[in-house]
């Protein structure tokens, strides 16, 4: 017997809740546990995990969460409350990547190590670039009269669309560091494929969320 569309429109909305909820629990948790495998402050390198996992995995999902209308942890704020949560949890992942970034460059030259000599560090340092940029034209909807010449909704979608392919280079970046030797020297078997699933369980909501709020949206518009 087929379902009417008013509970089709239910059980979806119910996914979407439930994947949101997953999402918000294994970008935290996963967050933890890089932190407790690194032992931030152990040495100088043990800060570019955490800093780096606590940007792209954490701050970053929370960042777009926010916007999510079924899992968002701030739903009773208006949409400009929101848009500047958003605007801050970002700034903060990028503090946080950069603060990354610049340890480990630290870390390598005291080592004497070649720089970006590693799919994962190339891809981190486009992932940071990104991000810096996004945040740059974040500002431009925070205050549209500065581009009056562009449509709000134009740049809406342009910043949704970016900030996905941002995310999804951060996700990136995390997992090429999941195949690094720091990482495969103390996480094996069951536990590093449950840690590989994280940023693309997280990765997979965030691009649904994206797809359902603009992108399909634009598709469908005549």
């Amino acid at each position: 017997m087929a379902l009417s569309v008013e509970t089709e429109s239910h059980i979806y909305r119910a996914l979407r809740t439930a994947s949101g909820a997953a999402a918000h629990l294994v970008a935290l948790g996963f967050t933890i546990f890089v932190a407790v495998l690194a032992r931030p402050g152990s040495s100088l390198f043990s800060w570019h995990p955490t800093l780096m996992s606590l940007a792209f995995s954490f701050l970053m999902t929370e960042a777009l969460l926010v916007f999510s209308p079924e899992s968002s942890l701030l739903r009773s704020l208006s949409r400009k409350g929101r848009a500047r949560c958003h605007w801050v949890l970002q700034l903060l992942a990028l503090l946080c990547a950069l603060l990354g970034l610049g340890l480990v460059i630290l870390h390598k030259e005291q080592l004497g190590k070649a720089h970006l000599a590693t799919w994962h560090g190339r891809a981190g340092l486009i992932a940071v670039l990104w991000a810096g940029l996004q945040c740059s034209g974040g500002v431009g909807l925070l205050y549209p009269k500065l581009l009056p010449r562009w449509p709000l909704a134009k740049l809406k979608l342009y910043h949704a669309t970016s900030g996905l392919v941002g995310y999804l280079l951060g996700s990136a970046s995390l997992l090429l560091a999941m195949c690094s030797l720091w990482f495969t020297a103390t996480v094996t078997g069951g536990v590093w494929y449950l840690a590989v699933l994280c940023p693309v369980i997280t990765s997979l909501v965030i691009m649904s969320q994206v797809s359902n709020a603009y992108l399909y949206r634009k598709r469908i518009q005549p």
